[in-house]
């Protein structure tokens, strides 16, 4: 169990800037901060934090809550995960009852993927730092490399010992189970049944998922043997996605933010050696061709990426491969060629760190000017294969969402292709067209479960008072701990007010009636409730809906008055006529369902003299319409 007064420290300390700053870039706009959501894939911002409320929400997927909540949502964790999450980050103590391994990997499946990679990834380093084995082959080939140690020990780099079960012996004595060994890919099961070690006798490179936890390994073997594969994987569990990962992300994350790029790379050593060169903005695709996943990774810290890659063929034609997907996401692309045989690795280690940054700044080309340079060089002069270039150079642009970015690459691609800029913008245009009618022709995929801007739109009438109802609930949310003073009444906390004022209203929205209520209940017991005490609430409908409500995807513009001269009433500029109208827009409502009820009545009613009597109350409650109306027409007019 977890004390009530470390859960409130850890959530009255985390702040939600911060914590969803670490998984996404955030800028700020007015009084709140905005970026790309993390969950569902979009290219303009709707996710939208604020700091004063200590809550996220995105009004393209829905998603809401507070930094625990994100921390649950995006990274799959429990609640208790979650806190222990954000204890670690605040440096907050955090106190529980002791498990056994045992009880640890019964917590659950993932979990156990979690607990058994953090031994594993224990379990390598302790080989290599503290086994002769592994100070001898494992230490000494990453120094040879040139790594510093701060470097090994930052990245958790180790040594799996060459026996077929060193590993798994030593998981078995402290108890962890066979199931996890196997399912995280740390063992394999020969044909005989037997369990053998999948690294034996490789050095390791764990890989990190966004918080740091380990959800992987990388193996490389330090034999000669061409029969032996040079690198081995983990293979894909219920944790690691390798199309979903970046290695070095965890360490990176927060110098792409800074530096508004991403050097991409292709492997282990060249984010190790890069990093170690002080240029800490640096990933890698994990040995596989680059992913739509791991570009929209790179899109929620920056929109520039720069592709470092070797001269040779293969990365060359690596290059042209992922290009098209990253212009697509619409992030801006930049090249950068080793030649003579060189990588980032080993350029930074022959030549040192200042070369490198030296050669980085001199060498990066745009995408236009490396693409079309390759093709032409292997075109020549055969105008067959130019008009090929120029076509294929033109697919690339015609990827880019902007238009204006498309257009301007469009007219150097016509500068260096000695073409006119006019065919080019036609056939960008037919591209663009031909596009645009097969996606017509085909049904859109449903991205989401929940429509564009929930509770945000303007609904069609209905007999729901849904909408009225939801108006009252947001007005006690946002403004329910202010003071009134209109008509005599001064010094009342405009909760109070609100739920006196409809004492003779029934709710129907289940939600809303929840909340109403816990106003009620708290006021009787001389507690006004908060809207955190909502958002924060463990019945996650109500959190959802308090989170809905007090968060708005639109701000005003201060030009509507500075330049255009064009006053717009801001609600809390007149708090009378903002909530006397909640009030009575929701009666009204009230009283046109009766009318109506009581009209359906008189309709089926056979008897004149019942008639009567219905009609007769008809016109009381008519009455009382009216007389709503009026003082309804008269607060929103003064």
């Amino acid at each position: 169990m977890i004390a009530k007064e470390t859960k409130e420290k850890i959530i009255e300390t985390a702040r939600i800037e911060e914590v969803v700053g670490d998984f996404v870039q955030l800028k700020k706009r007015g009084t709140s901060l905005i970026g790309l959501c993390p969950f569902h894939n979009e290219k303009t911002p709707s996710f939208n934090v604020s700091v004063t409320k200590g809550i996220f929400k995105c009004f393209g997927c829905g998603k809401g809550g507070d930094s625990l909540q994100f921390i649950m949502d995006h990274e799959k964790y429990s609640y208790p995960e979650a806190l222990k999450y954000l204890a670690a980050k605040y440096h907050i103590e955090f106190e529980e009852t002791e498990h056994s391994p045992e009880q640890l990997i019964a917590d659950n499946n993932r979990e156990s993927l979690y607990i058994i990679s953090a031994w594993a990834g224990k379990f390598f380093q302790n080989s290599m730092w503290e086994t002769e084995e592994g100070k001898n082959i494992g230490l000494s080939y990453f120094r040879e490399r040139g790594f510093r140690d701060e470097i090994i020990k930052k990245f958790e780099l180790g040594y799996s010992p060459d026996e077929w079960d060193a590993l798994i012996k030593q998981a078995t004595t402290e108890s962890y189970k066979e199931e996890f060994i196997l399912e995280s890919g740390l063992a394999i099961r020969n044909d005989k049944a037997k369990l053998y070690d999948r690294f034996r006798g490789r050095v390791m490179f764990p890989i990190h998922n966004f918080t740091g936890r380990i959800i992987g390994f990388g193996g490389r073997t330090l034999k000669s043997d061409k029969n032996i594969p040079k690198y081995v994987n983990s293979p894909e569990s219920d944790i690691y996605h390798k199309s979903n990962v970046l290695y070095g992300l965890f360490h990176a994350k927060k110098a792409i933010r800074d530096e508004d790029n991403c050097y991409l790379v292709e492997g282990y050593a060249d984010v190790l050696s890069v990093h170690q060169a002080g240029v800490e903005n640096v990933v890698a695709s994990s040995g596989t061709s680059l992913t739509i996943e791991q570009i929209r990774l790179i899109g929620r810290f920056t929109k520039n990426v720069s592709i470092l890659y070797d001269g040779d063929d293969a990365g060359i034609k690596a290059s042209l491969r992922g290009l098209d997907m990253i212009l697509e996401e619409g992030l801006n692309v930049k090249i950068v060629l080793f030649q003579d045989g060189q990588d980032p690795d080993s350029y930074v280690q022959r030549f040192g760190s200042a070369a490198f940054k030296t050669y980085i700044a001199e060498n990066s080309q745009d995408f236009i000017l490396f693409k079309t340079s390759i093709l032409l060089k292997d075109a020549g002069n055969d105008p067959i294969k130019r008009a090929g270039v120029i076509r294929e150079v033109v697919e690339s642009i015609a990827k880019i969402p902007d238009n204006i970015k498309a257009s301007v690459f469009a007219r150097e691609c016509s500068s260096l292709m000695q073409i006119e800029e006019r065919v080019l913008i036609s056939e960008l245009n037919k591209m663009r067209l031909g596009k645009q009618k097969k996606a017509s022709q085909s049904p859109a995929p449903q991205q989401f479960e929940t429509p564009l801007y929930p509770d945000v739109l303007v609904e069609p009438y209905t007999d729901s008072d849904e909408w009225q109802e939801k108006e009252i609930v947001r007005l006690l949310l946002t403004y329910g701990h202010e003071l009134v003073q209109w008509d005599g009444i001064t010094d009342t906390y405009i909760a109070p007010y609100v739920i006196a004022n409809l004492s003779d209203v029934t709710f129907e929205h289940q939600i809303c009636l929840k909340i109403i209520e816990a106003y009620k209940t708290g006021l009787e017991k001389g507690h006004l409730p908060t809207e955190q005490d909502f958002i924060r609430s463990p019945d996650h409908e109500v959190a959802q809906m308090a989170i809905s409500l007090v968060s708005s995807p639109y701000l005003l513009s201060e030009n509507w008055y500075a330049k255009r001269k064009i006053f717009v009433r801001n609600e809390k500029e007149n708090m009378r006529v903002t909530i006397l109208g909640g009030i009575f827009h929701l009666k009204k409502r009230k009283v046109e369902h009766i009318l109506r009820n009581i009209m359906d009545e008189i309709q089926n009613e056979p008897d004149h003299d019942n008639q009567s009597i219905l009609m007769q109350r008809y016109m009381r409650v008519k009455e009382v319409e009216k007389g709503i109306s009026t003082y309804l027409g008269s607060v929103i007019l003064k």
